[in-house]
């Protein structure tokens, strides 16, 4: 699925990741690994999957967490459920 990139909302899906990876905000990129590159654990996906639902009142089955590997995935997957169109 492609998807046009709306660069508010992705800023504001970086603001909740970097906050619950305890990062600073230019350490994270689009397509950087949360587990690989910033060592991110489970915990810490489900905390992000629940502060995206929380804030975008959405669902999000925990089975896609595994494709939310980074911000630019993370984003692919809540544009599908939150019906954002391009």
């Amino acid at each position: 699925m492609s998807t046009a990139i709306d660069r508010s909302k992705m800023e504001e899906l970086k603001e909740i990741v970097v906050e619950v990876l305890e990062i600073e905000d230019d350490e994270l990129t689009d397509t950087s690994l949360f587990i690989d590159d910033h060592e991110a654990d489970s915990l810490r996906a489900i905390e992000i999957l629940a502060r995206i639902e929380k804030k975008y009142k959405v669902d999000i089955p925990q089975s896609e967490l595994p494709k939310m590997v980074n911000l630019q995935e993370v984003y692919n997957v809540v544009a599908q459920y939150a019906d954002w169109q391009d």
